[in-house]
């Protein structure tokens, strides 16, 4: 038996199961109030639709769910959340300074589930660096961990920022700092991680995050949001995961599902960092969506209901909703979609909240 399959015997997976069955019989009675919310708000989202079995939206709802101030993050807050650095000109070009942490910090990945975690600043996944093709971008990273670190940016770089072992600066202590320094190049969505090994356990214990280089001229007006696809391995045993999700906690957007207009564009920045996974998935219901790969090029390469990607894989996805309702979006991996990889959009005419 793999040990995610293990994880739905244990305690923790006993307790997943039967929130994930109260919610599932609330919402086949109906939201009592109206409206759906976190911290005990009424109502409740359907929890018996949708490809997955088992969990199959068992939503962290009200006094039961994961408590995301002791967490210090939020995934609803990390969804449309993007850094733009500290910006200065000098010598007539846009400068971008960030500074970056990593820490342990110990996480609620599930109600009564706790994870401890390695971090860039805090959050699983680390914040979104957003720069414009042709900008400096500087990142001091100071190691306060307890375990060597590193970040290493995709894009186009010199060797000696690479952050790689044996390569330019190197392994970055615990107690040490480095600043890394780049060009921001090629336009499109790339990831930075950790690069010490054992590189598996680095990246599945939270050491990874997002940047975002514009093109010069932009993209369209839309509603941005990033979705980071991962996995929690809390047996560490590296064989599989038993929690999956995207920004940080299973099943947050089934609980708080995501607002968005009618007819107004959505983009989303998806990216896969699943890690003992070979591949990931995104499946949209109910809508299609233009698809770009990496997103270096202002052509689609495809329309689509589902894309699948590998580790490291990411690319743009843009839609437009014609209808108002509920739309689910989870992986098409099923035992990843019972296992937290799902999520709703509430599509709403007028102002989102």
């Amino acid at each position: 038996m793999s040990s995610r399959r293990r994880f739905l015997t244990t305690a923790g997976g006993a307790a997943l199961t039967a929130l994930a069955v109260a919610d599932v019989a609330r919402a086949q009675q109906g939201p009592p109030g109206g409206g759906q919310g976190h911290g005990g708000m009424p109502g409740a989202v359907p929890g018996g639709s949708g490809h997955g079995g088992g969990v199959n939206g068992g939503t962290f709802r009200g006094g039961a769910g994961v408590d995301h101030i002791a967490n210090g993050f939020d995934p609803r807050t990390l969804l449309r959340e993007f850094d733009y650095g500290t910006v200065s000109v000098e010598n007539g070009r846009t400068v971008r300074d960030w500074e970056i942490r990593a820490q342990d910090r110990e996480i609620e990945v599930a109600p009564g589930v706790r994870f401890p975690a390695w971090t860039f600043n805090g959050s699983v996944p680390g914040p979104t660096l957003r720069a414009t093709a042709g900008d400096l971008m500087r990142v001091r990273f100071v190691n306060d961990s307890e375990h060597p670190h590193t970040m290493h940016f995709h894009g186009i770089h010199p060797a000696d920022m690479d952050g790689v072992p044996m390569v330019g600066r190197g392994v970055i202590s615990p107690g040490e700092e480095f600043t890394y320094v780049f060009d921001a190049q090629p336009f499109g969505l790339h990831l930075y991680h950790c690069h010490v090994g054992p590189l598996a356990e680095h990246i599945a214990r939270g050491m990874y995050g997002t940047f975002i280089v514009d093109p010069p001229g932009g993209r369209p007006p839309a509603d941005e949001m990033i979705m980071v696809q991962h996995g929690w391995n809390t047996t560490f045993d590296g064989e599989g995961n038993q929690l999956y999700a995207v920004n940080g906690i299973p099943f947050v957007y089934m609980n708080d599902p995501i607002q968005v207009r009618r007819d107004e564009l959505v983009r989303i920045y998806l990216v896969n960092i699943l890690e003992y996974d070979p591949i990931n998935s995104f499946h949209l219901h109910g809508n299609f969506f233009d698809y770009y790969p990496t997103g270096t090029r202002l052509e689609s390469s495809e329309y689509t209901d589902t894309v699948i990607q590998a580790q490291g894989q990411r690319g743009i996805c843009e839609i437009r909703f014609p209808y108002p309702g509920k739309y689910m979006f989870h992986a098409h991996k099923t035992e990843f979609a019972d296992l937290g990889w799902m999520g709703f959009f509430d599509v709403v005419d007028g102002p989102a909240s």
